[in-house]
């Protein structure tokens, strides 16, 4: 068998590039696998990585034209349409999706699609029935992603596989110290670290509103910022913020630089709200490496057992829950480590590429045949 694999690659900085690039290399251990190949005729079976960035788009079309296993990174592609298609285009998708008397609301979210970022109403309509309903399989990797594409195609076939993790090479202590002090951190500072492209629904104001009343009451605290911000008027609006007492600011980090800095970190924090169906590949590596998470609390995070991360509630109650896990991280580190120690047994057990090349092959032999 032979398998055509579409995705991007790094050096896309991307997460799904850097996921794809893994499970690339752990397909071709198990068989033939041609990577985005031109020609159809020799492939038993394709298999697509479709996300919201627009690296996809050729990715979707192609998943449309030959329909073969698709998995997806995001499973509300509204976004994807909105910088994809003009508007008369997207509007016929929308109806496509949800029926002709939802036309005149789609040419209202096209008109206000600058909001959507952090509009709830768009992400309560994931626009999935096409590809899902052509798909021999859907790959998802929660129970939110897999009952968003039950309701919009409740034939397709949904196999939820979890998100991959690579183990890093590890750093020694000194070169996490040395990375600390070029922050101007001591051995004694508790660090959070947010990493990954930033977006509104990464909750990065609640987040910075929440360590601020952290660190003036915990001085021993700090909280690195690191990435790319999306969108500058949110970088406008965070830039007050980011320049409080406690906070250091990094902007894109390379591989290695991220696992350098990660590592440097005594806990993450990785909220996605409102959600889009999507497992952070920034909480599963940060947990693959025992460190303590903040996630939010949903069916995206429900598979993680209870004390393997902090879950905080979204809505009103997230900055005081923000401020409280953080705090109670900060002065209780050996629960901090604890937390993490069981988060990284998890998701070595059940996250390993192994395991998960595993679960692909089986999928792809399986509509292969």
């Amino acid at each position: 068998m032979t398998v055509g694999f579409d995705a991007p690659l790094p050096p896309a900085r991307t997460g799904v590039a850097d996921y794809a690039a893994a499970l690339l290399g752990a397909l071709r251990r198990r068989g033939s696998v041609e990577v985005n190949p031109a020609r159809t005729a020799r492939q038993s079976v394709r298999l697509y990585h479709i996300g919201n960035n627009q690296l996809h788009r050729e990715i979707y079309r192609r998943a449309i034209a030959r329909p073969g296993v698709v998995v997806l990174h995001d499973a509300v592609l509204q976004h994807f349409f909105l910088g994809s298609l003009g508007e008369r285009e997207y509007v016929d998708e929308f109806v496509y999706n949800y029926g002709e008397w939802h036309r005149q609301f789609a040419h209202e979210l096209w008109r206000w699609r600058a909001t959507s970022g952090c509009n709830q109403r768009y992400y309560a309509y994931p626009m999935l029935r096409r590809i899902a309903e052509v798909s021999q399989a859907v790959v998802v990797h929660n129970p939110a992603a897999a009952r968003l594409v039950r309701q919009h195609a409740p034939g397709a076939r949904v196999v939820e596989i979890p998100h991959l993790f690579v183990p890093p090479a590890r750093f020694a202590r000194p070169d996490t110290l040395q990375f600390r002090y070029s922050l101007g951190l001591s051995s004694r500072t508790f660090l959070f670290g947010v990493f990954g492209y930033l977006r509104e629904s990464k909750r990065v104001m609640s987040i910075l509103r929440a360590f601020d009343a952290v660190h003036r009451a915990l001085s021993h605290t700090a909280l690195l910022v690191a990435g790319e911000f999306v969108s500058s008027d949110l970088e406008r609006a965070a830039a007050p913020l980011l320049d409080r007492p406690g906070v250091r600011r990094l902007g894109h980090l390379p591989e290695r630089e991220f696992w350098r800095a990660a590592s440097a970190c005594d806990a993450g924090i990785s909220l996605r709200y409102p959600a889009a169906g999507e497992t952070s590949g920034i909480s599963v590596r940060l947990m693959g490496i025992a460190r303590p998470v903040m996630v939010t609390a949903g069916e995206e995070t429900s598979r993680y057992p209870q004390a393997a991360c902090l879950r905080i509630p979204s809505g009103v109650a997230e900055t005081a829950g923000l401020t409280e896990n953080s705090m109670l991280a900060a002065l209780l580190p050996q629960t901090s480590r604890e937390i993490g120690k069981r988060g990284a047994e998890h998701i070595l057990s059940f996250h390993s590429l192994d395991r998960i090349a595993d679960e692909y092959w089986e999928t792809l032999c399986a509509c292969g045949r």
